[in-house]
């Protein structure tokens, strides 16, 4: 990849964390400690050692959707968005990257999965920035996703990282994710 045509990660981190808190979290779900670091500083230091150009969207918005609005207009100059939830501390930079170049050889947009699952980031190219640029309300980017895949314009990349299908809604999600950070992390 040159590095024009780098796409940007955006990080999502605006969501308020109700069901965390729900679940019993005393804390927003982003600060709450993962292997004694809060969770977020997991997200962005695999985003940050992917080398990609990033920005992180964490100004309150009314929705997710809104969100993704806002981060695609503060990036508008992008060859295209990685869109990756903040509360996905286990992704890997070699992930990003991986996802980073499906994209930047030609796919309209590119979906993760790992066993079958999809995950995240979902990466979309610079063609579908108005769509991007209108999205509004709770629902994300699924709507522009499932009109590229009605049209056959979405590539399905299948890795070997558990992180991009282990977000983190609960505190029972927060009890996953640490057993499976201290078995991917043994020395720690």
């Amino acid at each position: 990849m040159n590095a024009i045509a780098l796409p940007t990660v955006i990080v999502l981190a605006s969501g308020r964390g109700d069901r965390f808190r729900a679940s019993g979290g005393t804390v927003h779900k982003l600060a709450a400690l993962l292997g004694g670091r809060p969770l977020l500083e997991h997200t962005l230091t695999a985003v940050r050692a992917s080398g990609l150009p990033w920005h992180l969207e964490d100004a309150g918005h009314p929705g997710m959707g809104d969100s993704i609005a806002a981060a695609v207009r503060a990036t508008a100059d992008a060859s295209g968005w990685l869109i990756l939830p903040a509360d996905l501390p286990l992704v890997r930079p070699a992930t990003l990257r991986r996802v980073a170049e499906a994209l930047a050889q030609g796919a309209p947009a590119v979906q993760p999965s790992h066993a079958g699952r999809r995950g995240h980031p979902v990466a979309f190219g610079a063609a579908s920035r108005e769509a991007l640029l209108q999205r509004t309300g709770e629902v994300g980017a699924a709507p522009v996703l499932q009109a590229l895949r009605a049209r056959g314009e979405v590539r399905e990349l299948a890795l070997d990282d558990v992180g991009i299908v282990t977000d983190v809604d609960t505190l029972a999600d927060l009890a996953a994710a640490e057993a499976l950070w201290r078995e991917l992390n043994p020395s720690r």
